[in-house]
């Protein structure tokens, strides 16, 4: 195959295949800016991870979905884990990330005012797609400094072997594929 079609809550999509090395590609899912997408998952999301104080989400594809699942759950705001240290921000606190989809080290940071929104708060950390799970530690770590206890971990999707795992809630697996000479297949392990 030469792209991946999936359906996620009623919505169909077509991936195109990108390069992880020689060998293994992941199938691109871009959440940000998709509002139809956002809007038929987040609901679904919201029900899985059922009452939390706060939602906490990276800079960027994660906003839009943090933004619709924390109206679904009645809160009035979310708290964006940003990818650079403003001039605005005191009382920083940071974390290190590494992701397939990031070239080299990348750091997250939140603003004082910030972590004290989630300070003692039981909160839902979300993200668009969990594959190794580099963001989610991070925004684990960035939480944790903060003070907030992670009671729940989210996503639209869980990449290859994250699916596996069972500290996370996710609406639908999404394979990894390995190269053919016509295209890629499923990596079905």
């Amino acid at each position: 195959m030469t792209e991946y079609t999936m359906e996620l809550c009623g919505v169909h999509r077509v991936l195109p295949f990108i390069p992880i090395n020689e060998d293994t590609a992941f199938a691109s899912f871009v959440v940000l800016g998709d509002t139809e997408l956002v809007a038929a998952c987040a609901p679904k999301l919201a029900e899985l991870i059922g009452p939390v104080d706060a939602i906490l989400t990276a800079e960027a594809k994660g906003i839009a979905l943090a933004y619709e699942v924390s109206k679904c759950l009645g809160l009035k705001e979310f708290i964006v884990a940003r990818k650079s240290k403003k001039s605005y921000m005191q009382d920083v606190v940071s974390a290190s990330v590494h992701s397939i989809t990031t070239t080299g080290e990348q750091h997250l940071y939140l603003d004082g005012v910030d972590a004290g929104k989630i300070r003692g708060k039981q909160i839902c950390i979300i993200d668009d797609v969990i594959s190794t799970g580099e963001s989610l530690h991070a925004l684990e770590v960035l939480a944790e400094n903060a003070g907030a206890q992670i009671v729940k971990k989210a996503a639209l999707l869980a990449e290859g072997k994250a699916a596996q795992r069972e500290d996370i809630l996710f609406l639908k697996k999404l394979p990894l594929f390995t190269k053919t000479e016509d295209g890629y297949k499923e990596i079905t392990d």
